[in-house]
């Protein structure tokens, strides 16, 4: 997992993005203006930075413009074009407007994290090993057959671990906003995953809502 640092001002934001990071392994380090989070890079070796961009002491872009070569997303309110343009131009890895849902700055972070080989594109636990890059799923050494939706669907797993998944959720991450059919298929790939992966006491199944992957 990757160490993390927060710069972001307002403090229920910060804490919710701390804890959900926190949830899926991560190491987070916070900060609530600019010019502590130089303090902090000064200190501290980080994989990635999530950076507000309208800060006490110091914006976004000033501190942006010290830490060049650490991996940074912009979190910010400012929704215009020319925002966008300016972060990505000044190099920043991804660009993310308020307000966000977590999973998709999850699902950020772990991209980001993934191009900047600060994230392994291996994952286990108990004896499954799931290889993102190969598209391979392992079972005591042993390699297990998923059909192309089995493995997105376990990959959403993995990548929100700990955090529970509607079905309405699951259906969009691994399935695409265009799917049409029923969300009982979810529940069918579950069973599917539990019973190839010997999960059954890891995918939990959450009362009137969906599923979680606890680590």
């Amino acid at each position: 997992m990757a160490t993390i640092l927060i710069v972001e001002d307002e403090i229920p934001i910060n804490e919710l993005v701390k804890r959900n990071l926190q949830s899926v392994g991560h190491r987070c380090i916070t900060v609530f203006d600019g010019k502590s989070a130089i303090d902090k890079l000064e200190l501290n070796e980080v994989d990635l930075v999530l950076l507000d961009i309208m800060l006490p002491e110091m914006n976004g872009y000033e501190v942006f413009q010290k830490i060049r070569g650490i991996p940074t997303i912009f979190l910010t309110a400012r929704i215009s074009l020319a925002d966008k343009v300016k972060g990505l131009t000044l190099g920043a890895d991804d660009y993310l407007v308020k307000p966000f849902e977590m999973l998709e700055l999850l699902a950020r972070v772990d991209a980001v994290l993934r191009r900047t080989k600060k994230e392994s594109n291996d994952f286990k636990l108990d004896g499954l090993k799931v290889d993102f890059e190969g598209r391979k799923v392992f079972l005591n050494g042993n390699l297990v057959e998923c059909t192309p939706k089995e493995f997105e669907l376990l990959e959403v797993l993995v990548n929100n671990r700990n955090i529970a998944l509607s079905r309405d959720k699951l259906i969009e991450l691994a399935w695409g906003y265009d799917y049409v059919g029923d969300t009982r298929t979810v529940d069918v790939h579950i069973q599917k995953l539990r019973k190839k992966l010997n999960l059954e006491t890891r995918i939990k199944t959450v009362y009137k809502m969906g599923y979680r992957l606890e680590v």
